[in-house]
């Protein structure tokens, strides 16, 4: 990442959550359910873009807080992406992890876009061995 980008250990602003999960694709959350989670995780970490100020990227880990670790909203902007934004928030999440629990079982769900850079750092399909699930 240049020095266009600042990453702050910190979650981003509710407004901010929002605008990032619906402009890069994520599903739309409510005001309530992001000012209800946001906070809620193990680690946050965000990048601003440093000229306009604008909240570009961002990723949480939910966590026990000794060795299960679930990575989520990883999230940046379309017109920020290929800079290095999402390698340095999830080296920066990892490291977090790393710090802390050393034998981490550390996972996430990985949709298309985001597969080339969770292999980049490590992660692998489960299955057939397990298969993440869901309920709705």
């Amino acid at each position: 990442m240049d020095h266009a980008y600042r990453l702050e250990m910190k979650p981003p602003a509710v407004d901010d959550y929002l605008r990032l999960r619906k402009e890069s694709g994520l599903s739309a959350r409510t005001v309530e359910e992001a000012e209800n989670g946001i906070n809620g995780a193990w680690a946050s970490a965000h990048v601003v873009h440093v000229e306009s100020g604008e909240t570009v990227g961002m990723g949480r880990v939910l966590s026990d807080g000794g060795w299960y670790f679930h990575i989520i909203d990883m999230a940046v902007l379309p017109h920020h992406q290929r800079k290095g934004i999402g390698d340095a928030i999830m080296t920066a999440l990892l490291d977090r992890i790393g710090e802390h629990a050393p034998n981490a079982y550390v996972n996430l769900l990985a949709d298309p876009p985001g597969r080339r850079l969770y292999e980049r750092h490590g992660f692998t399909e489960s299955a057939p061995a397990s298969v993440g699930m869901r309920r709705v």
